[in-house]
């Protein structure tokens, strides 16, 4: 039987995190504000921003709500999130395109497939719309792409939680993610998998396994896993919803101090199987202080200025983002937070 090591699992405090109204992006406004910009200067009391993200509902986004809200109150700007009822391709490019009609300030989009939205976001960007996307690194025709950090190395980070719970022992694992499609996941993905260099007593067991972005696929499909590898000892999931799902099969099996599940998501989301250890270690971000982000990043560009390398965006982890060398519209935070049963009670989310 593996041992646990969680107390080995390092964790980040975010006592400042819970204080977002004492937020300020008064900083970002001194963005280089001379470089040249598509979008027209706009006052900011008669300022629109559509928030477009994957799903509507869910703990997740409806904590991005919670950011949006709080940036339009701070700034004094009109600020909607809107989402498909599933997480499909088609739905987020016709509530694009529908959106494009209303001429809103800027959208702010988490894509579900970037590929598939190039030719919708072209069309908002010849309608004069501004366009800020993230979990998208790399997008093409945007004006920003905002991101909570470089999704190889959040990848990479994942990979470490997971080793140091499994131990010297090590072992095979599963990683999980929404779909083949979504690009930020994959990328989580292939950071882990470049890791496992460091890593030779961890193997994976070999494909990705899909989880369509629902708890309950992901549960079916650990419940499947389990029976064709009975001695996996590991679980990395993607998809806020993933190791819900995962656990779950985990706690039904009484696998908790055999396996280590770690992965992307919320205490919302996990609920109380942290408690026992059918999830070890949640990490993410706050989906909040991105929203936020890209709110920010989308009114710099409103007011006439650009995003460059090193622009405080006034919103914590964002302070200081690093630019892409190949993707000069891509921005990176150092936005990610372990989370831990002994620190759930940090997150209010």
């Amino acid at each position: 039987m593996t041992t646990k090591r969680k107390g080995a699992v390092a964790f980040v405090s975010l006592a400042a995190l819970v204080a977002l109204s004492a937020c300020s992006t008064t900083g970002a406004r001194t963005a280089d504000s001379g470089a040249e910009s598509g979008a027209p200067a706009a006052s900011s009391g008669d300022r629109n921003i559509v928030n477009v993200v994957k799903l509507s509902g869910g703990d997740w986004f409806n904590r991005m709500q919670v950011g949006n809200e709080e940036y339009a109150e701070e700034h004094g700007i009109s600020v909607t999130q809107t989402a498909g009822d599933d997480a499909s391709e088609e739905k987020q490019i016709a509530i694009i395109n529908d959106l494009i009609a209303q001429k809103p300030s800027a959208m702010t989009i988490v894509p579900n497939s970037p590929e598939s939205l190039e030719n919708v976001i072209q069309r908002a960007k010849q309608a004069g719309i501004v366009i800020v996307t993230g979990e998208a690194a790399g997008m093409n025709g945007v004006d920003a792409d905002v991101e909570a950090f470089v999704n190889q190395d959040y990848g990479a980070h994942q990979l470490d939680q997971l080793a140091t719970c499994m131990g010297d022992a090590g072992g095979q694992y599963a990683h999980f993610v929404g779909s083949l499609t979504v690009k930020s996941h994959n990328e989580w993905a292939d950071g882990a998998t470049e890791h496992l260099k460091d890593y030779p007593n961890i193997t994976s067991i070999g494909e990705r396994v899909s989880s369509d972005e629902s708890q309950e696929t992901a549960y079916q499909r650990t419940k499947e896993i389990l029976a064709r590898y009975p001695d996996i000892k590991g679980f990395i999931g993607s998809a806020s919803t993933d190791v819900a799902g995962i656990g779950r099969a985990i706690q039904e099996a009484g696998k908790q101090d055999q396996t280590c599940v770690v992965g992307t998501s919320t205490p919302a989301i996990v609920g109380s199987l942290i408690d026992d250890g059918s999830v070890d270690v949640i990490t993410g971000w706050d989906p909040a202080l991105q929203g936020k982000a890209m709110l920010a990043a989308a009114e710099i560009i409103l007011d006439g200025g650009s995003i460059v390398d090193g622009a405080d965006l006034g919103v914590p982890g964002y302070e200081k983002v690093t630019q892409d060398k190949e993707s000069p519209t891509t921005f990176y935070g150092n936005a990610w937070i372990d989370i831990t049963k002994e620190t759930t009670k940090d997150y209010p989310f």
